[in-house]
């Protein structure tokens, strides 16, 4: 068997903002990983950009600690349900996991997601309760609710001795913790924690003589090895400068037998934070190799003599998908380097290699592709990747992805979890009611806030969250999860305003603003370059409207009183990328480059969409 036993591998799960990257960092420290004069960054496993500003995880990463004589690989997962793939393909490398739940808030939707998968594998799981020094902190009503998710799900996933689970109190921003229910005191530290991984998460059971069989879950890259391949070794050892066989998802083309085979020349392992140099690696431990192009995830490296694959990583499928075509706007190629079809689809092929939950998909026009993916947040991810760097395209609205049993059309449906004050629960059953949600539960939060719970059709809640917080100012916390399909519940409702169209070319003035503000509200501001068929606004009421926004003041030679000239212009609505995605209907795109994002209509010219309205 596995001469690794004091290995252990683990991935740390929790809905989002439950503190799992904090606690991550903690174990660093408590473990010694930082040096005593080494400055740690805060939150140091979200090193991507777009993690550090959205202030969540994205990208499921890996790191190592040493405490006692046991070594323990740590996964840190992502929190939010569209990156559930990164979740899925965590907990295929690790024998157990960490649940980690906020002492205030409890299990959110993500939190039944990620535990779900966790006891579909059969994977011992330790509770923490985070957070427990809140002042509204109640973990004996959080672990009788963790209690009862744990039940509702055996019945589906597991079996009943996950009911047995450790459970551990924490203050992860401190680096505490202490066994059971309870407050950490001054002298603790995280031991209990370790205490309660090393007891519950078995040692690998790989056995260390067997042909060698390693499963490849993550693709990375280095500017000096190229493409790198990190997974675990399942079976046998795994030695540098020895010849191994790579099994993928088909034969590689023009090589005897379909494998392809090639020595083993750069070998890494997990040290802290770090990854080091090694000879061999053993069944349980993860891997970093470099020198195979051609890896892709859920490829396993076997033995050269007797390889045989391992069974393929499997994700859910995509539920939302929304159409990337070239930017076609009359701005085109002033902001990006990257604008033609091929930049398009080959940067859009990249992503699929190390991303099992993002599909591609052909459209009748070679300019455009089709992109599924798990939910709005996901495609916006990357679509902001993609204009960072240097990319320049064109975005539809998203469209659900439907299917058929038994002969009718069905569509995805969300578990939506709000969380608002209490003034305002009206509001939000009033803007979910006309959306076919329906409310499935209502409890008491923090002080003086709601949870309210809905079920609701995936196509629903497209631009919800923009218009709660527009209601409920900025108060409302949204959460949602993926739970299955139902029939199709008909037409839904469109949004309240129509759009405000440019009906040409130049540059807003400040004038012609100030004489149409009371139309709607303007996406531009006085200065900025517009083009016909550019949506400049929301109007007031639901019809469409076109404006002249580059009108400037007659000169003549006529005085004028000075406040005949004074332009007092209420801020524009600022159109972030996720605010214009969920803004735009069917016949609209979304213009994203390296410095603007703008709304526009699918066809710029007025006479052309009237042509398209015409009764044929």
């Amino acid at each position: 068997m596995s001469s690794a036993p004091e290995l252990r591998n683990l991935a740390i799960v929790a809905h989002v903002d439950h503190g799992k990257t904090t606690l991550v960092d903690s174990m660093l420290r408590f473990a010694g990983v930082f040096g005593t004069r080494e400055t740690q960054q805060e939150r140091v496993m979200d090193s991507n950009d777009q993690e550090r500003e959205r202030g969540i995880t994205i990208f499921a990463k890996q790191a190592s600690v040493r405490w006692q004589h046991y070594k323990i690989n740590i996964v840190d997962t992502p929190g939010h349900a569209d990156f559930g793939g990164e979740v899925e393909r965590g907990l295929h490398i690790v024998d157990g996991v960490l649940l980690l739940v906020d002492a205030a808030e409890g299990p959110l939707p993500q939190t039944r997601y990620v535990l779900s998968k966790a006891l579909a594998k059969r994977l011992p799981v330790v509770v923490v309760i985070n957070k427990v020094d809140r002042s509204d902190s109640r973990p004996e009503e959080v672990l009788v609710e963790i209690e009862h998710l744990f039940m509702d799900l055996l019945g589906d996933h597991g079996d009943l001795d996950h009911l047995d689970f450790p459970v551990v109190s924490c203050i992860a921003r401190d680096g505490k913790s202490v066994s059971g229910i309870g407050m950490p005191g001054e002298g603790d530290d995280l031991t209990a924690l370790f205490e309660a991984i090393v007891k519950t998460i078995p040692a690998p059971s790989g056995d260390d003589a067997a042909p060698l069989q390693a499963l490849v879950n993550n693709l990375d890259a280095s500017e000096y090895l190229g493409r790198l391949a990190v997974g675990r070794v399942q079976q046998g050892t795994m030695r540098k400068n020895e010849i191994v066989a790579l099994l993928g998802a088909e034969p590689a083309a023009g090589v005897p037998g379909g494998i392809l085979k090639r020595k083993l020349g750069t070998l890494l392992n997990f040290d802290g934070l770090k990854r080091v140099d090694v000879d061999e690696l053993v069944a349980g431990e993860l891997f970093v190799i470099a020198g195979f192009p051609e890896i892709e995830i859920g490829d396993t490296i076997a033995d050269a003599i007797n390889p045989v694959a391992l069974e393929r990583l499997l994700v859910d499928e995509p539920v939302l998908a929304m159409t990337f075509g070239v930017n076609t706007a009359p701005t085109a190629g002033k902001d990006g380097k990257y604008l033609t079809s091929r930049h398009l689809r080959e940067r859009l092929e990249k992503e699929i290699l190390g991303n099992v939950s993002i599909r591609l998909r052909d459209t009748d026009s070679p300019d455009i592709i089709e992109v599924a993916g798990r939910g709005e947040l996901q495609l916006a991810v990357l679509i902001e990747a993609m204009r960072r760097e240097g990319y320049e395209l064109q975005v539809s609205q998203p469209e659900v992805i439907t299917k058929m049993v038994d002969g009718h059309r069905h569509e995805p449906y969300e578990e939506l979890t709000v969380d608002v004050p209490d003034e305002y629960v009206g509001v939000v059953t009033q803007a979910v009611a006309p959306r076919k949600g329906s409310m499935t539960d209502m409890r008491p939060g923090d002080t003086n806030r709601t949870i309210l719970r809905f079920d609701c059709p995936s196509r629903g809640l497209l631009g919800l969250r923009g218009e709660l917080l527009t209601q409920t100012r900025g108060t409302a916390l949204m959460h949602q999860r993926h739970a299955g399909f139902v029939p199709w519940v008909g037409d839904l409702p469109k949004r309240l305003g129509g759009a405000m169209i440019s009906d040409r070319a130049g540059v807003a003035t400040g004038y012609a603003l100030d004489g149409l503000q009371s139309r709607g509200q303007f996406f531009i501001d006085p200065s900025e370059e517009v083009y016909e068929g550019m949506v400049i606004g929301e109007n007031a009421r639901n019809d469409e409207m076109l404006l002249n926004v580059t009108k400037e003041k007659a000169k003549n030679n006529i005085r004028t009183h000075s406040h005949d000239d004074a332009v007092k212009l209420p801020p524009k609505r600022e159109m972030t990328l996720e605010a214009a995605i969920e803004f735009i209907e069917a016949d609209e795109l979304v213009e994203v480059t390296p410095k603007n994002v703008r709304v526009r209509k699918r066809l710029l010219k007025e006479e052309d969409r009237r042509r398209t309205k015409r009764p044929q």
